[in-house]
């Protein structure tokens, strides 16, 4: 597993010489993002598709 320092450090290698630092905090917000879910799924922190169907029909009913 590698320092969340190692993980920016090669996104922001794999950018083009031209990347904004716009370009450099979406990369970083993806990357936090994807191990955020990475790590619920882990520790149990998940609902079915059909859970999530009834979970977000009652946000429509609001």
């Amino acid at each position: 597993m590698i320092t969340p320092k190692e993980a920016a450090t090669e996104i922001i290698r794999d950018l083009s010489d031209d990347a904004t630092f716009d370009d450099i905090m979406y990369r970083l917000y993806v990357r936090t993002k994807i191990e955020r879910g990475l790590r619920d799924i882990e520790e149990g922190r998940v609902v079915s598709q059909e859970e999530a169907k009834i979970l977000t029909s009652r946000w429509r009913e609001k």
